[in-house]
C-alpha cells in the first residue's frame, strides 16, 4: 500500500477536531485512552502495509517465477528460442530507468572513497531510493497523521511523543527480520541480503530519529515549564524515565558508530560493538515499556531476534558435528589469495549462488566472514592404509566426505591471519579447526537463459564457476536453454590462473563442454607479451581491459533466446556493466543480475 494512500484512509478514522472535541466531552483522561488506543491501531496499520507490499512483490515475482519456467521448458527446442530474444517495451522502459538505473548517472556499485583508508560506501540504485523513500514517507505520515494541531500545546507534544514512541517499538520488528541472515523473505521474495541490509540501515536511523522525537516531546515542554533542573531530577528519580532514556542512548549510539567509513575500517569490531548495543537498548526498552500496549511488539522483535540466533546455532551445530569434526585447508596462492578446502562434517547440497559463513577458532572465535562457494565434490575419507577398500563392497561401504572450497582474496582482519597462517606453514599450506554456516543464497538462476554472459574480477570468479559447471552440464543432458555460455573474466597476472586451476581443469573435460562454452580472459598488468597466449579457440586470453560494450554487442548480435548477464567484481566493473545493458534494454530482451555484499 502506498504511504500516502495509507495517510488518507486513516484520516478518515477521525479528524483533529474530532478527536479534540471527544477529549473535551470526554474528559482529558478519555482523550488519552482514545489516542493510545489510536496509536496501536496505526502500529498495526503500519506492519499491515509492509506485509501488503511484501505480498505484492511476492505475486510479482511468482508471475516471473513461472514465465522463466515456462521459457526453460519451450527452449528445449532450439527454434522456439527466437520467440524470446525481442523485449516487452514497457517492461524495458522500466528495467533501464528503474531497476537497473543508477540514482543519478552510471554510479551506483563503485565505493567512494574519501582516501584509500576512508571508504563512505555506496549509492543506492534508484529501485533502493524508490523503496527507502517509501519506509521514510510511510514513518513520517503514521507520525503526523491525526494530530491535533490546533489543540493545546501541552496536548500536542503528548500525541507526537506517544506516536514516535509506538513507531519506534513498532519498527523494531521488520528492523529485526531485515538484519538476520535467515531471513525468511530471502528466499521467499527473491531479494539478496545486500538489499535486506541497505533497508536495515535506512530503517534504524528510523527507529533512532523516532526514539529522540519521542524524548524530546518529553523533556522540551517539561523544560520550558518547569526548569531543565527539574526535569534532570524527575528523568534520575523515575526508573520509568531513566530507562527509556538510556535506551534512546543506546539507539543514538547505534546511530553514531555505524557510519560507512566506521564499519568498513572495523567491521568486526563493529559487528561485536552493534549486537552487545542492540540487546543492552532491548532490555532496558522492555522495563520502560513495562505494563503498556506497546511492550507486545518488542516482545515480538525480541522473540524473531533469539529465533534467527538460535537457528543459526542450531545450524553450525547440524553441519559441523558428527563423528569427526569439519576442518578448513589453507593453501596460500599467487596474488595475495588463498584457496580454501573445507572438509565437511555432515553433507549438504550445494547449488550455484551460494555462499557460507566461514568461522575459523585459531584466528577468532566469534569472527565471521561470507565467501562465495566455488567448488563441491564428494571425496573418500580413508584414514590409513589399512583402510583402503580391498573389495567392491568395502568400496561401495567406504565413507563419503563433502567438500566445499573457496577462494579468498587477502584483506585485514581474519583474511589476512589466515593467510599469514598458511604462509608460514611447510607447503604453504595449513588445516584447521572450522565451522561453516549456510548455505544462503541462491536466489538467481541462470537456467531460462539461451544466452548467458558472466563477468568476473578478480577472486569474483568463484561466484561465476558453479554457474558454468552446472549450465556446460545442463546443456550436455538437456536439462537448461542455454546455447551460448561465455565467461569474461579480468585478471592482473596470469599467475592468477592457479586459483581455478583444478576446477577450470574439470570444466574443460566436461562432455560437450566446446559447444556451448567460451572463455575470454583478460589480463591487465602482463610482465611481457609473451605471457600471453590463447591455449585454444574457445579459451582465449587478451591483454589489458575488455571493452564491455563491444562484448555484449557481440553476444546480443548473436543471441539465442533470452539473455541474462551476471557480474561479480569490484564495483566499477558492476557499473560498466549495468551501463551497457540498460543501453541494449530497447532492443534485446536481456536481464541484468548483480552479485555483491555490502555492509
Amino acid at each position: 500500500m502506498h504511504p500516502f494512500l495509507l495517510a488518507v484512509s486513516l484520516t478518515g478514522l477521525a479528524s483533529a477536531s474530532d478527536i479534540d472535541s471527544l477529549g473535551k466531552r470526554s474528559g482529558g483522561g478519555s482523550s488519552w485512552y482514545f489516542y493510545e488506543a489510536l496509536n496501536d491501531d496505526l502500529a498495526r496499520y503500519s506492519i499491515l502495509a509492509l506485509g501488503c507490499a511484501a505480498a505484492a512483490y511476492y505475486i510479482w515475482q511468482l508471475a516471473f517465477h513461472f514465465s522463466r519456467h515456462l521459457r526453460r521448458l519451450a527452449s528445449f527446442s532450439d527454434d522456439r528460442q527466437r520467440y524470446f530474444v525481442a523485449t516487452h517495451n514497457t517492461f524495458a522502459w522500466i528495467k533501464e530507468h528503474i531497476i537497473y538505473a543508477a540514482l543519478f548517472r552510471t554510479r551506483h556499485n563503485q565505493e567512494l572513497q574519501l582516501s584509500s583508508a576512508i571508504n563512505m560506501g555506496t549509492l543506492p540504485s534508484r529501485f533502493h531510493a524508490f523503496l527507502i523513500t517509501g519506509v521514510v514517507a510511510m514513518n513520517v505520515t503514521l507520525c503526523c497523521v491525526t494530530s491535533p494541531y490546533g489543540s493545546k500545546e501541552d496536548t500536542l507534544a503528548g500525541v507526537v511523543r506517544n506516536r514516535t514512541g509506538t513507531m519506534a517499538t513498532v519498527n523494531l520488528i521488520p528492523l529485526v527480520i531485515m538484519a538476520g541472515r535467515n531471513n525468511p523473505l530471502i528466499a521467499m521474495l527473491h531479494v539478496p541480503f545486500d538489499t535486506w541490509n541497505l533497508l536495515h540501515r535506512w530503517l534504524g536511523r528510523i527507529v533512532v530519529l523516532e526514539s529522540l522525537a519521542h524524548v524530546f516531546a518529553w523533556a522540551i515542554p517539561k523544560g520550558q515549564e518547569k526548569g531543565w533542573a527539574i526535569v534532570g531530577k524527575a528523568m534520575f528519580g523515575s526508573s520509568f524515565l531513566l530507562t527509556g532514556f538510556v535506551a534512546a542512548c543506546a539507539f543514538t549510539a547505534l546511530l553514531l558508530h555505524s557510519p560507512s567509513a566506521v564499519r568498513h575500517a572495523f567491521y568486526e569490531t563493529f559487528l561485536h560493538l552493534h549486537i552487545a548495543i542492540a540487546a543492552v537498548s532491548m532490555g532496558f526498552l522492555w522495563v520502560h515499556l513495562n505494563g503498556l500496549v506497546a511492550q507486545k511488539y518488542l516482545l515480538a522483535s525480541i522473540i524473531l531476534w533469539a529465533l534467527e540466533r538460535t537457528t543459526r546455532l542450531l545450524i553450525i551445530v547440524y553441519r559441523n558435528c558428527g563423528h569427526q569434526s569439519t576442518t578448513a585447508t589453507v593453501e596460500a596462492m599467487p596474488g595475495d589469495a588463498m584457496r580454501i578446502t573445507i572438509r565437511m562434517a555432515r553433507p549438504w547440497t550445494f547449488r550455484p549462488g551460494q555462499h557460507i559463513y566461514l568461522y575459523v577458532p585459531a584466528v577468532g572465535w566469534l569472527t565471521s566472514h561470507p565467501f562465495s562457494v566455488g567448488w563441491s565434490e564428494t571425496e573418500d575419507s580413508m584414514s590409513d592404509e589399512k583402510s583402503l577398500p580391498m573389495t567392491k563392497k568395502d568400496l561401495l561401504s567406504s565413507p563419503q566426505k563433502e567438500t566445499i572450497s573457496l577462494l579468498v582474496r587477502r584483506r585485514t582482519g581474519m583474511t589476512d591471519k589466515l593467510f599469514q597462517r598458511a604462509v608460514n606453514a611447510p607447503d604453504s599450506r595449513v588445516t584447521l579447526r572450522a565451522f561453516a554456516e549456510g548455505p544462503y543464497g541462491n536466489i538467481h538462476t541462470m537456467d531460462s537463459y539461451g544466452t548467458v554472459m558472466l563477468f568476473a574480477g578478480g577472486v569474483g570468479i568463484t561466484h561465476h564457476v558453479p554457474f558454468v559447471r552446472h549450465l556446460v552440464d545442463g546443456f550436455a543432458n538437456g536439462t537448461v536453454a542455454a546455447r551460448r555460455v561465455t565467461l569474461v573474466w579480468i585478471i592482473q597476472s596470469p599467475e592468477h590462473l592457479e586459483w581455478i586451476r583444478p576446477w577450470m581443469t574439470s570444466i574443460l573435460a566436461m562432455n560437450r563442454r566446446r559447444e556451448v562454452l567460451r572463455i575470454m580472459l583478460f589480463v591487465t598488468r602482463p610482465r611481457n607479451t609473451k605471457e600471453i597466449q590463447s591455449p585454444s579457440a574457445t579459451v582465449q586470453m587478451f591483454p589489458g581491459r575488455p571493452n564491455i560494450d563491444t562484448l555484449v554487442g557481440m553476444e546480443v548480435e548473436n543471441q539465442i533466446g533470452a539473455m541474462g548477464v551476471l557480474v561479480c567484481g569490484n564495483g566499477g566493473l558492476s557499473d560498466d556493466v549495468r551501463r551497457v545493458c540498460r543501453k541494449r534494454q530497447a532492443h534485446s530482451n536481456l536481464d541484468y543480475v548483480e552479485e555483491s555484499f555490502s555492509w
